[in-house]
């Protein structure tokens, strides 16, 4: 699956909406996973999905605020964010593993492709 790249990063107001992308070199079947990692804490697990688009699977703290889209036709997966709020800032890094099992993981080391991340900002 080559490389990802995140965009979408940036600031907002809490309340407010970010969409988040990660854009895939070339087609895979397989999955794609969003975490974030927040100033002085641990990487954590936000959402995956396959590129499938059969499997989603999304952490309960982001559950009715956060949704997982995707475009394959560009490789796409999107993040959507709403409702944010100041604890949800952080620098979201996308990863991607080809895979045939049908669910995805939530360890970040089971993957295999990652992207540098990209920042955001929530502002109370």
């Amino acid at each position: 699956q080559g490389a990802v790249e995140e965009s979408g990063g940036g600031s907002v107001q809490a309340g407010g909406s970010r969409r988040l992308s990660c854009t895939a070199s070339e087609s895979f079947y397989g999955c794609m996973a969003w975490f974030r990692q927040a100033p002085g804490k641990e990487r954590e697990y936000i959402a995956a999905i396959s590129t499938g688009g059969r499997y989603t699977d999304y952490r309960d703290f982001v559950k009715g605020r956060f949704a997982l889209s995707q475009d394959s036709a560009k490789n796409t997966v999107y993040l959507q964010m709403n409702s944010l709020k100041p604890e949800d800032a952080g620098i979201y890094s996308c990863a991607a593993r080809g895979t045939s099992r049908e669910d995805c993981s939530t360890a970040y080391l089971w993957y295999n492709v990652f992207g540098q991340g990209t920042q955001v900002t929530v502002s109370s």
